[in-house]
């Protein structure tokens, strides 16, 4: 699993490798964020990882914020399996327990501060890794510097990672497909098979946002995901030849040299 390098450089940054799930945490009352949620489940599935979304701190919101909260998701197409806990209340702690299995590996992400450290010390039964105290609003401080990779009880293996600032999309060709399945689906009903679905006569997806059966953020969100894919490919893609090109030009220069 990677993202783009966080700034301008048009680089991957690894999170991490061989990993069978990964459990995207936010925090209900301060963190929760659609669009974020949807970067990071593309981001997901391109790596070819099942994704789970966990909402935590849920004692802080009151249930029907909560409620409002799981219906956005709900709305916004994402199939990923999605939990609730509270690390206050217990509530949701069995369940995620139930979900890891022995013998997988299972990769925490999220923002700082959501309680992802905690969750993961409550599944070993022991404070191993550093926590900090919360703010007086409930949210979390930054404690996690490394990624860190512990081995469960049950077998299983969870890896703990600082919290992301930013999660910068390079490749999404699966991870499109596979989380706006709602409008690919649309898409299939265009009237021109190279629809971009902007502006374009009879298309489907603009149609179905103009009588609200696609949701207005939900579709912004796609299309700008979308190009800022296509433009880091792109970039990506052009650095590596400049990359190449000027390793075959020192390799052309090493060999004149060794003649003369």
């Amino acid at each position: 699993m990677r993202r783009k390098e966080v700034g301008e450089p048009i680089e991957y940054q690894m999170i991490a490798a061989n990993i069978d799930f990964v459990i995207i945490v936010q925090a209900c009352h301060y963190d929760f964020n659609l669009k974020r949620l949807e970067r990071y489940l593309i981001m997901v599935t391109e790596g070819g990882a099942t994704p789970y979304v966990l909402l935590t701190k849920t004692d802080l919101v009151a249930p029907e914020t909560l409620a409002v909260q799981l219906a956005q998701i709900k709305d916004a197409g994402i199939t990923a399996p999605v939990l609730a806990l509270s690390n206050v209340t217990q509530d949701g702690v069995d369940e995620l327990k139930s979900i890891i299995s022995s013998g997988k590996t299972y990769c925490f992400v999220g923002s700082s501060g959501v309680g992802k450290s905690t969750i993961i010390n409550g599944l070993v039964g022991q404070d191993l890794l550093e926590t900090k105290s919360v703010s007086g609003t409930g949210e979390g401080r930054h404690a996690t510097v490394r990624r860190e990779l512990i081995i469960l009880e049950n077998g299983a293996m969870v890896i703990d990672n600082p919290g992301m600032r930013e999660v910068g999309i390079l490749s999404s060709n699966g991870g499109m497909e596979a989380n706006f399945s709602d409008i690919v689906e649309l898409a299939s009903q265009c009237h021109f098979r190279n629809c971009t679905h902007i502006n374009e006569p009879s298309c489907a997806v603009l149609k179905a946002q103009e009588t609200g059966e696609i949701d207005l953020e939900h579709y912004n969100n796609f299309i700008k995901l979308r190009k800022e894919s296509e433009f880091n490919l792109m970039s990506y893609a052009k650095k590596q030849k400049k990359n190449k090109d000027f390793g075959r030009f020192i390799k052309t220069a090493k060999k004149n040299l060794y003649r003369e």
